[in-house]
């Protein structure tokens, strides 16, 4: 958090009526520190809001520290660090049934930082969108988890426990986190500016979360007094905690960025440098005259500089927010339920499988329910018979799988669309035919997930000006540098046994500055350490080439493959590698 504040007129208008502002009574007392509010606590008006569990919260957070710690102690926007945190976060809710895309920042950004990320939730009026966001990057200094893992872990439970409910929605929720904060504000910056006008129109809330867990924190609210505060502050009055607010965070955090566009923003924050004044310490407890945050910025943000009352408080917030902005606020006349039995098959391509969806009348009366799937990969259509239903009627669900689909699980989303709409999941393995069971056995082949599982020199893997992907954003960028240098990648895999054939497939760009057909700089794959094929600069060219190696002699057997790039000391060559696959068959 916290950049220093690049001031429009709107900033200075709202930073003048902030200053307007009169304190509260000090007359609330605050809890003792540690002490989280129990669900017997909770206030009347939450009610139709769910609790968020803070140890949840408190589970991410502890993964983002181990991210920063495996990755030189800090999750930078321009370090591994921060892209791993992308592609924990991005794992968790494609799980749980978001739109999940990333956004490559390709201006204003500083060189070679990650991705924003954005999550939507595909229910409610696509027109009405409320946006909740949080930096996810922190300074090389540290691991940053007050600063900011505690917003970005906080939005990160909410999102999921929308999920697990899946309420009827009066509108869209979506969820933004953010590269390159600490740099300036610039992926929130790019992401509004990549915005149509109409796009931006239907923002009617944004929602920023900085700091929700400082040690020695109080109760800050951006923009207290506007109509988008007025559930955030609500929640906080109901627990007596006088708010107060922000002026300290006042243009230095991504809702300035939305701000700057005329979109309506508040959000929770805790503090950061500045001092907690003796007034503050007697309503919320704390150290008068100490930082709100002392590990501010520093090596000491780590799991223990976290409030866990602060944190639970603020998940909490955001949840009741999120419920009363875009939740329905009266369950539907009529409703119903929707299940799948069975919730999974395997079979083999060529094939077909059945399930029964079923449906039952929850409220109200009976009603048409329309039903639909989503998620099926290519070659796969699932066709309903019949195609709606009455609820508390079934139909039963056909899943053709065409020969030619690759072996895999894939997710599949069967929904029912009446006055509300309902979805159930069901998980669809292909296997395979015969004695072989075909597979695809490299994971995160197309490096969109992070680096995991690969291995070596995992910091070649990404987003970088000047290169581009075969397919989604990131892939490995090996050598490329101009000077004597190597670089690897490599992940260990299994070759199932009693297949023909298992081929290796992977897309390759060559672009090097060196002329003629003399071999300079050198791209070998090879499998436990033996250079099995050999590529160099006099095969540059346009564009990527799809590559592949007969890899059937290892049949039943775990190998290491690995992907190194070697350059000499002249010229540069850059070897690309996207879209990695290793299949049985």
């Amino acid at each position: 958090m916290l950049r220093p504040r690049r001031l429009s007129l709107a900033g200075l208008a709202l930073a003048t009526a902030a200053a307007g502002l009169t304190l509260l009574p000090a007359s609330a007392e605050a809890a003792p520190a540690g002490h989280a509010r129990t669900a017997a606590h909770t206030p009347a008006l939450a009610a139709a809001a769910p609790d968020i569990d803070v140890t949840r919260v408190q589970a991410h957070l502890t993964e983002l520290n181990a991210i920063a710690t495996r990755n030189g102690g800090n999750r930078r926007s321009t370090g591994q660090g921060y892209r791993d945190s992308v592609a924990y976060v991005k794992g968790k809710l494609q799980a749980a049934g978001y739109t999940v895309t990333e956004q490559a920042c390709t201006s204003g950004c500083t060189s070679g930082a990650g991705p924003n990320l954005i999550a939507e939730w595909p229910r409610g009026d696509a027109s009405k969108v409320y946006m909740f966001g949080s930096h996810l990057d922190g300074v090389s200094a540290g691991p940053g988890i007050n600063d900011n893992g505690s917003g970005s872990a906080t939005l990160l439970e909410v999102a999921l426990k929308l999920a697990q409910t899946d309420p009827s929605m009066a509108a869209r929720v979506r969820f933004g986190w953010w590269t390159d904060e600490e740099q300036g504000l610039n992926g929130s910056d790019f992401y509004v500016r990549s915005l149509t006008s109409a796009q931006r129109s239907a923002i009617k809330a944004y929602y920023n979360f900085d700091m929700v867990a400082s040690p020695n924190g109080g109760y800050f609210i951006n923009h207290i007094t506007s109509a988008a505060a007025a559930p955030m502050k609500a929640y906080w009055d109901s627990l007596n905690l006088q708010p107060e607010e922000n002026t300290e965070g006042a243009g230095r955090s991504d809702d300035y960025s939305f701000e700057n566009y005329g979109i309506p923003t508040s959000g929770y924050a805790m503090g950061a440098s500045a001092r907690k004044t003796s007034a503050q310490a007697a309503k919320w407890g704390g150290t008068a005259g100490a930082a709100y945050d002392g590990c501010y910025h520093s090596a000491c943000d780590t799991t223990n500089n976290i409030n866990a009352t602060g944190l639970n408080r603020s998940a909490d917030g955001v949840a009741y927010t999120l419920w009363k902005q875009a939740v329905s606020d009266t369950a539907p006349a009529n409703d119903f339920s929707l299940s799948v039995n069975p919730a999974a098959g395997s079979t083999d391509p060529g094939t077909t499988l059945t399930t029964t969806v079923s449906t039952a009348t929850t409220s109200g009366s009976a009603q048409t329910v329309n039903l639909s799937a989503s998620g099926a990969p290519a070659g796969v259509t699932v066709s309903f018979s019949p195609a709606s239903v009455t609820s508390g009627a079934s139909s039963t669900a056909t899943v053709s799988v065409g020969s030619s689909v690759p072996p895999g699980t894939y997710p599949l989303t069967l929904t029912g669309t009446g006055t509300a709409t309902h979805s159930a999941s069901y998980t669809l393995t292909v296997k395979g035919a015969g004695g072989c069971t075909p597979a695809q056995v490299v994971s995160n082949g197309g490096f969109e997930s992070g680096t995991t599982p690969w291995t070596g020199d995992t910091g070649a893997i990404g987003t970088f000006s000047g290169q581009s992907a075969h397919s989604g954003s990131r892939y490995a960028w090996l050598a490329g540098y101009g000077y004597a240098a190597s670089d690897s990648v490599g992940q260990t895999v299994t070759v199932p046994a009693g297949c023909a054939k298992a081929t290796l497939r992977y897309w390759l760009h060559i672009d090097t500055a060196e002329s003629g057909t003399t071999v300079y700089d050198t791209f070998q794959v090879k499998v436990n350490g033996t250079a099995k094929q050999t590529y160099s600069n006099a095969n540059a060219a346009t564009g990527y080439t799809e590559r592949t190696l007969d890899l059937g002699q290892y049949a039943g057997q775990q190998i290491t493959l690995t992907f190194t790039a070697t350059e000499d000391s002249g010229l540069q060559t850059s070897f690309v590698v996207d879209d990695v696959t290793l299949t049985t068959g």
